[in-house]
């Protein structure tokens, strides 16, 4: 069975590409066109959810995640809550994304503010204590700017349009970030807040 995540984003098909009226080559064209520039942002929201492990759960955790926005009141006060703020600090960007990880990637929210790169898991995982107990906590990364040695763009050779951001930390730590829902305007942010770094 082939799924419609499965299927190329610039497929288009129209009835009237099949007339012969001189018309409908052309017209076929400009859906193609249309297919392949104005549903990027569709093909990234496909891609996006096809990062997950299972369909339903990933659609269920955007939901989860959308009433956490709305019940915290927005982007921001999430932000301020789990990493706090500092004196003159400013979000510039909330993004979903993923963090890559040797267990595979884990969907979150990337926060880029003036002073740190922050991110938070949707879903909490289970770690073991110490003491040996089981704990269930949101996995966190935060990564002060000036901390920030490089940040680079990156895309999959295969398919180009599967963009990365990865980030280089004076101790020599890789952060591989993926499946942005608005890559072009989360590195820019990114970019933005490095240059600040005094």
């Amino acid at each position: 069975m082939n799924s419609s995540l499965d299927s190329p984003c610039s497929s288009v098909s129209s009835p009237s590409s099949t007339t012969n009226n001189g018309r409908g080559d052309s017209k076929l064209g400009r859906i193609k066109k249309i297919g392949r520039t104005g549903s990027s942002f569709a093909c990234r929201i496909r891609d996006h959810v096809k990062l997950g492990p299972k369909f339903s759960e990933t659609v269920k955790g955007k939901l989860r995640l959308g009433a956490r926005i709305l019940k915290e009141g927005g982007r921001e006060n999430i932000f301020k809550h789990i990493f706090g703020v500092g004196e003159g600090e400013e979000l510039l960007k909330a993004s979903q994304c993923y963090l890559s990880t040797t267990a595979g990637p884990i969907a979150g929210l990337l926060f880029i503010s003036t002073q740190k790169v922050a991110f938070c898991s949707q879903r909490s995982i289970t770690l073991q204590s110490s003491k040996g107990e089981f704990i269930t906590t949101p996995y966190k990364v935060v990564i002060p700017v000036k901390k920030i040695k490089r940040a680079n763009q990156s895309q999959n050779v295969e398919k180009p349009a599967q963009k990365y951001i990865e980030i280089v930390t004076e101790d020599n730590f890789e952060f591989w970030f993926m499946g942005f829902l608005r890559y072009e305007k989360a590195f820019m942010n990114l970019e933005k807040a490095i240059s600040m770094v005094d």
